[in-house]
């Protein structure tokens, strides 16, 4: 369930306070719209932990039973908060209940990057945990139906598509689309399809195929044998993930391309 939906749970029972990061100057521990909801006897979300945290948390509680309008509050960083990331938040204090969970759905919903995922394999099942907490959509698609598994996150859907790469037209807009197929035929179909899209539309953000520089060169000539330039292969990322990370277990693999995915921009 998502933090959103757990606080509308909460607040058909009880009245919250939310506490949200209005403003921000310097060092901080979290940015403009981070949020934690306060309770008599439980918090959700966080505004950066420490000891702002704790400080907000005790102010919160002391507005549960005080009806009121908004409050927003200045906090220094330094030494009398036991901080030394040195800025500034302001904090916006906002008594809750169910009467606001409509407007607090639309507000908090945190904006979600389109990922299309193509193999259902180790990796990506690895990968579909780690991005399951992150602010993606992930659409995870496969030639085989029945790898999928029967409990997905809720931010993941699944399609199954015979061949793989005919689903590439449909994908969404600004899609980060990731290529680790059981098979190199389809990744060098997939990564084909892509390009042929980024060539007639130009709207996917990034094009990611697993490998090594080894399997890329192999790509590489097959594509320009296609008719791919070099400028378009240039636009192909591969071997995905952070660099400096050498391990090559699943979960390894899976962390350090979504640290990738995290680094870039953000889309409209």
């Amino acid at each position: 369930m998502s933090q959103v939906n757990l606080l509308a749970d909460l607040l058909m029972r009880q009245v919250g306070v939310l506490v949200s990061v209005a403003e921000v100057q310097g060092s901080v521990p979290r940015e403009c719209g981070a949020w934690m909801a306060v309770f008599a006897d439980q918090v959700l979300g966080t505004i950066g932990g420490g000891h702002l945290e704790f400080q907000a948390i005790d102010m919160a509680r002391q507005r549960l039973n005080e009806p009121g309008g908004d409050e927003l509050q200045r906090f220094a960083l330094g030494p009398s908060l036991g901080q030394c990331c040195g800025g500034v938040v302001h904090l916006r204090f906002e008594r809750v209940c169910a009467d606001d969970i409509g407007e607090l759905r639309l507000r908090l919903q945190t904006h979600h990057q389109p990922v299309a995922l193509f193999g259902g394999g180790h990796v990506g099942k690895a990968l579909v945990q780690v991005l399951s907490h992150l602010p993606f959509d992930v659409l995870w698609v496969d030639s085989r139906g029945e790898i999928f598994p029967t409990k997905l996150p809720a931010n993941v859907r699944c399609e199954h598509s015979d061949p793989v790469h005919a689903a590439v037209g449909d994908i969404p807009a600004q899609s980060r689309v990731l290529i680790m197929s059981f098979s190199h035929a389809e990744d060098l179909d997939v990564v084909a399809s892509c390009l042929l899209r980024q060539r007639q539309r130009g709207d996917l953000a990034y094009v990611g195929l697993i490998g090594s520089k080894t399997k890329w060169a192999s790509f590489r000539h097959r594509l320009e044998a296609r008719g791919f330039t070099a400028q378009e292969l240039a636009g192909v990322t591969c071997p995905i993930g952070v660099a400096g990370i050498v391990g090559k277990e699943p979960e390894v693999i899976a962390v350090a391309v979504a640290a990738q995915l995290l680094q870039l921009p953000v889309s409209g």
